[in-house]
């Protein structure tokens, strides 16, 4: 470990979710606020307690204030990285940053969406970029199939392997009891189904599914108190 490592200097003291599978009626921002607070009691600590916040999420331009001004807390420290389904690790890191640095004390980290249920209200980006517009892509599953054919041409990957990424998805959702999908799912299951932009086939992407996830996080001197 280099002398610059933050590893173990910060820790992960509470979770909490919500509303996960279907949640008709609810909208992206309670959903989110719900499983903040499960997360921020989880951690034995009160919402007055959290100084730093980390959010994204499909429906807000600035998902920090949004978040901040629905429950009611005045963070100095925000992240509003937006990068995807990833966005949440950059968060874990920025968040291990920013206490590191004294920028906080308590971050909660949060993400909602009722994607399912309002499927139909819900707008994709309306303006593809102008070099990928002749070819009609459709987001974000045409940036995936690309990144996975660039995979492919450079380390060799193949459909088939590709596929056991869903297949063991698949597994791990089944000794989860509040996994979405759940039951048997096969290579040839995955292989088999619609393609949707090449290499990626329905089985390959992920499920669109109503839900809010958070977890807070403390220097780690202060989660052997909590």
């Amino acid at each position: 470990m280099s002398g610059n490592s933050i590893r173990g200097r910060t820790a992960i003291v509470g979770i909490g979710g919500a509303g996960w599978g279907e949640a008709p009626g609810r909208t992206a921002i309670e959903l989110l606020a719900d499983a903040a607070l499960a997360a921020i009691e989880d951690a034995g600590l009160e919402l007055k307690d959290i100084d730093g916040l980390c959010a994204a999420t499909s429906v807000h331009a600035f998902p920090t204030l949004s978040v901040a001004e629905y429950l009611g807390i005045k963070p100095t420290f925000f992240d509003g990285t937006n990068i995807g389904g990833s966005s949440f690790v950059m968060h874990l890191l920025q968040a291990a940053l920013a206490l590191d640095a004294g920028l906080c004390n308590a971050v909660l980290i949060c993400y909602g969406s009722n994607q399912r249920t309002a499927g139909g209200r819900l707008i994709s980006m309306s303006e593809p970029q102008w070099h990928e517009k002749p070819y009609k892509p459709r987001h974000p599953i045409t940036s995936y199939a690309l990144a996975a054919q660039r995979h492919m041409y450079e380390f060799g990957t193949t459909r088939e392997m590709l596929a056991d990424i869903a297949v063991a998805a698949r597994r791990w959702a089944n000794l989860n009891p509040n996994a979405f999908a759940r039951g048997p799912l096969t290579r040839e299951d995955v292989l088999n189904s619609r393609m949707v932009s090449d290499p990626l086939t329905s089985r390959d992407c992920c499920l669109v599914t109503d839900g809010g996830a958070a977890c807070v996080m403390v220097r780690a001197d202060r989660a052997k108190s909590l």
